[in-house]
């Protein structure tokens, strides 16, 4: 079983005894003293065993197994003191001085500082003592890189397995793409012992959750966001309720969000409770695959393509689904395209993406380590179609406005203009608008029914039926969290200047943080019936549950959550 481990930063022992329990109760199965900024003995010239006797105690009166690490300032800690004070601290928690009934189960030092010619032979004698004892603590010899993977990382590894001495062996590195963490899997597969192998950054997430599917020896988790002790630790509630990792193992098929960023994406909290409900042996990530610095679309892809592909292609990782958002849409039918000809046996893409250029939905299906089918489809429309069509009956004949030119817009006018619709799509740039409306006339029926204008104009028209935001306008964190992406008031004056009895409409927002945009604010003022973007968020996610799982996805469960943390959110 792969170990739960919360570690504390020890300033007050007092304190941390306290933690140790809050992280007990927290569901932890070991924690880690990091003794580092608490133990320096020249401080102590007065009475200079006082923070040996209180390290002492603190392992011997932790109500969890304990790891004590006293972690060097050259390797991400905050000991700046001498080795052999360290050392020596070492060998008394080792041997069971200072009263400490039973020694820490382990102890951690560094690979470099474990093998350096003054340290090594006291190393070996202190293990070598410990092994003769009943309750023999165990030595984790660890190697950090805040920077990125190691050049040397095979011969470091190699090189840690050849210590005798050494009963877990720790590599961390800072992840620069999501790629990193199959690497850090493989090592964990190939160890001849124990192993602790995690990925720095927002980019390891993944490595942290799914140490128990590669046989992981430990992971680490934080009590809380602002304890935690090295970047991109989850905290314990995540992993053990977001993430599920108590029930992670072998088996286990991986799903995710592809984006960037998604560390705010409700994606994962949505899905992993459907995992749960239906008792799926699956778990969701945050896949965060980065667009280039000067929003190169050709670097983007390129990225996009890498990643992607290694994360399909990877013969034990088992993902088998994602969803893809910003800016990565159409990169993913990019990205089947190229596929198709390769495989056209196995992919396959929906008459939406391939008329849009956009998808947002990924499933691969595998006879064990092999690719047996790959479906990339779309269902931000059928999410969008769906609602209108119950507000307003038929779409036949109905005139509607889609505010936007990005690939959500082009997916929702496509789908509005196959159900009947009369379709005028707004954007402030009325190039790219016009290359919606050209680009999707090719795969339309009734390519008549779809035209373009500029959001300007959007003021003065009159007699729309509904009206659709496909832009980021309203949206919390976003370029313009108070502005209004269609001016609903004006259109109402336009009926009634035209000589039209002034009506109301349907406003269908797409932006779904907060759940009350500024629009639909305006819409309601205005008489205007309104559908949250929530509503269409749990509808494509639930399309995609069912894809995913080939079960009824739990609608009013998958409802409940968003909305209740939305409700919650501090932003």
């Amino acid at each position: 079983m792969t170990l739960l481990c919360v570690p504390i930063v020890v300033r007050d022992p007092a304190l941390a005894l306290s933690e140790a329990a809050n992280a007990k109760a927290a569901g932890a199965d070991i924690v880690e003293f990091r003794i580092d900024e608490f133990f320096d003995p020249a401080a102590a010239e007065a009475d200079p065993d006082r923070q040996e006797r209180e390290i002492a105690k603190l392992v011997r009166e932790s109500p969890l197994p304990c790891i004590v690490t006293c972690r060097s300032s050259k390797e991400g800690g905050g000991y700046v003191g001498s080795e052999d004070d360290r050392l020596s601290l070492y060998e008394s928690l080792a041997s069971g001085d200072r009263k400490a009934t039973l020694p820490p189960r382990y102890l951690d030092i560094e690979f470099v500082s474990a093998t350096s010619r003054d340290v090594s032979g006291r190393i070996a004698k202190m293990m070598t003592g410990a092994s003769q004892r009943e309750n023999a603590n165990g030595l984790i010899v660890s190697a950090h890189d805040f920077r990125g993977r190691p050049n040397d990382l095979t011969r470091r590894i190699l090189a840690m397995r050849a210590d005798g001495f050494a009963s877990v062996i720790k590599m961390a590195y800072r992840a620069r793409s999501l790629r990193d963490n199959l690497e850090l899997f493989e090592l964990l597969r190939d160890s001849d012992r124990p192993m602790i192998a995690l990925g720095m950054g927002e980019f390891g997430l993944m490595s942290r959750v799914l140490a128990p599917k590669f046989g992981g020896f430990l992971t680490f988790a934080s009590l809380r966001p602002e304890t935690v002790t090295a970047p991109g630790q989850p905290t314990v509630s995540d992993l053990l309720g977001l993430y599920r990792f108590r029930s992670i193992r072998k088996t286990t098929k991986v799903y995710g969000v592809i984006g960037w960023p998604v560390g705010h994406s409700m994606s994962p909290l949505v899905h992993n409770a459907v995992f749960a409900e239906h008792q799926i042996d699956g778990v969701y990530l945050p896949l965060p695959v980065p667009s280039s610095e000067n929003n190169d679309e050709e670097a983007t892809f390129a990225s996009f393509k890498a990643t992607l592909g290694a994360l399909i292609d990877d013969p034990r990782l088992d993902f088998s689904g994602g969803s893809v958002t910003i800016p990565h849409k159409e990169n993913l039918v990019r990205f089947a395209r190229e596929r198709l000809k390769s495989d056209p046996g196995i992919w396959s893409l929906d008459s939406t993406s391939l008329a849009t250029g956009a998808a947002n939905s990924l499933l691969i299906e595998r006879e064990g380590a092999r690719v047996q089918r790959a479906r990339v489809f779309n269902t931000d429309v059928p999410a969008a179609v769906g609602p209108l069509r119950a507000a307003l009956g038929a779409l036949e004949g109905k005139s509607i406005a889609v505010v936007g030119a990005g690939g959500v817009a082009r997916g929702i006018a496509f789908g509005l203009v196959q159900a009947g619709a009369t379709v005028t799509v707004f954007n402030r740039s009325l190039e790219k608008a016009a290359a919606v409306v050209a680009a999707l006339g090719r795969y339309l029926e009734k390519p008549k029914n779809l035209s373009f204008a500029s959001i300007e104009s959007l003021s003065g028209s009159s007699g729309f039926e509904a009206v659709v935001n496909c832009t980021p306008v309203g949206m919390t964190g976003g370029p313009e969290p108070a502005g209004i992406a269609a001016p609903i008031d004006k259109l109402l004056d336009a009926d009634a200047n035209s000589g039209n009895k002034s009506q109301s409409g349907v406003v269908l927002e797409t932006v779904y943080n907060p759940i009350q945009t500024p629009l639909m604010q305006a819409a309601k003022k205005a008489g205007w019936m309104v559908i949250d973007g929530v509503t269409m968020f749990i509808e494509q996610a639930a399309l995609q549950s069912e894809a995913w799982t080939g079960k009824s996805a739990p609608r009013q469960l998958m409802d409940r959550i968003v909305r209740a943390e939305l409700n919650q959110s501090p932003d």
